[in-house]
């Protein structure tokens, strides 16, 4: 599984996720950095079938309406510190890589897993 990390995540995700095993980006590695358009990294994550993790709710939209990006997991946490979000992910990531292997579309915050079909 490939994960496109988006730019109001930190960098670290991207890092743990590749020293685990995955093909992992953040958005400031890609030639456009954090400013890469909505709509670039949709096009990126389905012609290379990346997972697409996010906070940005726009992302919804365009999966509900347009079927993109590839896979969805969307973070739902409101103000959090960077040291809390990521051991929250970390300690659920394992649910989530399963549920993403099939569905397209998962929500991680802070209380649960929603699974969206």
């Amino acid at each position: 599984m490939k994960f496109l990390i988006d730019a109001q995540l930190p960098r670290r995700l991207a890092d743990w996720l590749r020293s685990a095993g995955y093909e992992a980006v953040h958005t400031l590695e890609l030639p456009g950095g954090n400013r890469t358009q909505d709509h670039d990294i949709n096009a990126l994550s389905v012609a290379e079938q990346w997972t697409v993790v996010t906070k940005d709710k726009d992302f919804v939209n365009s999966f509900l309406i347009a079927g993109k990006p590839h896979r969805l997991l969307l973070v739902v946490t409101g103000n959090i510190s960077n040291a809390d979000l990521e051991k929250l992910f970390l300690s659920h990531f394992e649910t989530l890589a399963q549920l993403l292997e099939s569905h397209r579309f998962v929500e991680l915050n802070r209380a649960t897993i929603v699974v969206h079909t």
